[in-house]
């Protein structure tokens, strides 16, 4: 196995870890029965092209319509763009486990899905704190909001987020790659996850849980503060508005957020914050799918419906398209 792999995410696998795991992992999946094998394989790929071309559209009302080009929809871009790669990095794979029947992954495989999947997880929990506050501006200071918001800022925002979520969860994949795993090989799971790998290994897993409780604790417990406090101060803000029109108006204006948060924050800690000895995979397998699957098709759907520019930018779009192909 080459080492190669691992340069751009600093790890390094011991040898003796490298020939145990010679034959990497077996992925479960959902059943073993064969003849529902092809029928799922349809189903995931369906739903991986419903996802692209949801969140694509986003990307190209967004980005090909200069008046959307302001620090809300720049926002919403690198949700679109998360999601895309958060659904590719288990989707693909899983996709030719069924088609293949071929259920291994590396053990170097398997570890990059993991860093990717715990990275994005991460990257996206501080994108929706960033997200919140940028409602909070806009709704109780909308007279302050391009001096408080500009576009350098919420690019810097951007940045930062991606950054503290990539670099923050190295450790995560650093402790697991060091890890002994002499139970078993074989994965209750439809991808790398952290508590199935936990599960399989003979090392003591309290340095990951520790980790997993420090990284909640400095990293995801702000960026949920952050989020709540937005949008205490907003439905306050609301309230406090005399007009009925002025009030739905104002809320419309949050709501589409305020879904996407409360669907991911409430599978992302009901599945994580908590023990691993709590762990059930006949049940937790399937709860996986809210945050794998669910949200990046319903993120696109409930920020196209809700929101009016996006539904006029993909109308222009596809006039232009219409008007070339004439």
């Amino acid at each position: 196995m080459s080492e190669s792999l691992f340069v751009f995410t600093g790890l390094r696998i011991p040898k003796y870890e490298i020939l145990y795991n010679g034959t990497g992992f077996i992925i479960e999946g959902f059943t073993d029965a064969q003849e529902l094998q092809l029928p799922i394989f349809f189903i995931f790929l369906l739903i991986y092209f419903i996802i692209l071309f949801g969140n694509a559209a986003i990307l190209i009302a967004i980005l090909g319509d200069s008046n959307l080009h302001t620090p809300m929809y720049i926002f919403l871009v690198k949700l679109s763009f998360i999601d895309i790669t958060y659904a590719s990095n288990i989707i693909l794979k899983l996709l030719h486990i069924l088609l293949t029947q071929h259920k291994t992954i590396s053990f170097s495989g398997c570890m990059i899905q993991l860093y990717f999947f715990i990275s994005l997880t991460c990257t996206e929990f501080l994108l929706l704190g960033a997200m919140a506050y940028d409602r909070y501006v806009a709704i109780c200071h909308p007279l302050h909001y391009y001096i408080l918001m500009t576009i350098k800022k919420s690019c810097v925002l951007n940045i930062m987020v991606w950054v503290i979520g990539s670099c923050d969860t190295m450790a995560h994949t650093i402790v697991i790659s060091k890890m002994s795993f002499c139970a078993s090989h074989h994965i209750d799971h439809f991808f790398c996850d952290v508590t199935p790998l936990l599960k399989l290994s003979c090392s003591g897993t309290s340095n990951v849980e520790m980790i997993t409780y420090i990284n909640g604790s400095l990293l995801i417990f702000p960026a949920f503060l952050l989020t709540l406090t937005s949008y205490v101060l907003i439905i306050s803000n609301i309230l406090k508005i005399k007009s009925e029109e002025g009030r739905r108006k104002a809320f419309s204006t949050c709501t589409s957020h305020l879904t996407s948060v409360t669907m991911f924050y409430g599978t992302i800690l009901c599945l994580y914050m908590r023990p691993t000895t709590s762990y059930s995979p006949s049940l937790d397998k399937y709860f996986s799918l809210i945050y794998v699957v669910m949200i990046p098709i319903l993120n696109p759907i409930i920020y196209s419906l809700k929101n009016q520019d996006i539904k006029n930018a993909l109308k222009k779009h596809k006039n232009k398209m219409s008007f070339k192909r004439q």
